[in-house]
């Protein structure tokens, strides 16, 4: 087989790998790109990869394509005029599609590891890449919340408004159960958002990652 051919067939058979690596490359690159003078373009490019990406994982889920599209469709119109024409309104509502986007992606992946009683190498990379679309869509809920709300997170930095690294990291913290952040929810409606992702990290563990290690084990046990 030729090596390009290769490449292929292993990209489609493990699409949630694609979009696991896509993920965590971004959380080294994003602060770069936010020192960058062009930081704002590339950030809205590399979204739309991470948009197409999600797109593509779940065709492997047993939910429906046509929900991610509608979602995914005006996240992208949205991101594209806000750069495009400067407007701080639109580039909130391109969040606010990306955060049910991501949402609905990640329920999707669990749909498609909950679906049968194997556990294939596919499946793990899916619970990795379900892990950062979760963190990745409470932290555009987040940006969507200090819109609406100004001064929703303090921090160490200076500002009432916190930078997308600021509330990834914080995202992060909140959904691994860690909880170490310098950036604390104020807002009412801000730790409403917060509560939220510490019950999806506990429910994630607890539904999703045991059953995976449950089935591994059993495999194993019956080699």
């Amino acid at each position: 087989m030729y090596p390009h051919l290769r490449w292929l067939v292993l990209a489609r058979k493990h699409p949630s790998a694609w979009l696991l690596g896509v993920q965590l490359l971004g959380i080294l690159v994003y602060p770069k790109m936010e020192d960058m003078p062009a930081g704002q373009a590339l950030f809205g490019a590399f979204g739309m990869i991470v948009l197409g990406l999600s797109v593509w994982v779940v065709r492997r889920s047993p939910l429906g394509m046509w929900l991610a599209l509608v979602l995914a469709i005006p996240a992208l119109v949205f991101s594209i005029s806000g750069a495009l024409l400067l407007q701080p309104s639109l580039t909130t509502a391109a969040q606010v599609f990306e955060c049910l986007l991501y949402f609905y992606t990640a329920w999707s992946l669990i749909a498609y590891m909950l679906q049968d009683h194997k556990v294939t190498s596919d499946e793990l990379f899916a619970a990795g890449a379900t892990f950062t679309l979760l963190a990745w869509g409470f932290a555009f809920a987040y940006s969507v919340c200090q819109q609406l709300y100004p001064a929703s997170f303090v921090a160490t930095s200076t500002g009432d408004f916190r930078s997308w690294m600021e509330l990834l990291y914080l995202s992060f913290s909140l959904l691994s159960g860690v909880g170490l952040s310098d950036v604390v929810p104020v807002h009412p409606q801000a730790r409403a958002l917060v509560m939220l992702e510490q019950f999806a990290g506990v429910m994630y563990v607890a539904l999703v990652v045991s059953r995976l290690v449950g089935l591994t084990l059993y495999k194993a046990s019956k080699s």
